[in-house]
């Protein structure tokens, strides 16, 4: 399987499906399918702004969503998120839809790809480090809001 992270769309294709959304903009009815095709394209873009609009897309119609489309959603904002270097909240969305269906492949085959990323740059360390750090912080802070009391 190809690697889902590394898809870059066409500038005309993604142009077609910008036009499509912007004339129902105009018209105010956007169409959730017009909509979905739109973001998925943004998130599949090389640049970082475009992603992020396609995010904010995806949102959009994950929580106007139910079913089949909310679960879609899900796997392009993973998608849109890892390949912004946001590996953390990319797998925060991998692990909700695995949570209704834990036996799906294509997203398994995103989880290990996400995974793969942050191992290569070295964030997995940087993650873990992260969270002892937050925790030490959280310690201290307890720590001097318990001696103020006193």
């Amino acid at each position: 399987m190809e690697d889902v992270l590394d898809e870059i769309i066409p500038t005309d294709e993604l142009r077609k499906f910008e036009r499509v959304y912007h004339t129902q903009l105009n018209v105010g009815n956007i169409t959730n399918k017009a909509q979905f095709e739109y973001a998925w394209c943004l998130v599949r873009s090389k640049f970082p702004t475009d992603i992020k609009k396609g995010i904010i897309l995806f949102e959009d119609l994950f929580q106007k969503g139910s079913g089949d489309s909310k679960r879609d959603c899900l796997y392009y904002l993973a998608i849109g998120c890892a390949r912004l270097k946001e590996y953390s909240k990319a797998l925060q969305y991998v692990r909700a839809f695995l949570q209704v269906e834990p036996d799906n492949q294509q997203v398994q085959t995103l989880e290990r790809q996400i995974k793969k990323r942050m191992e290569k740059e070295g964030l997995v360390g940087m993650a873990v480090a992260g969270g002892i750090v937050l925790a030490l912080g959280g310690l201290v802070g307890l720590g001097i809001a318990m001696s103020k009391k006193s």
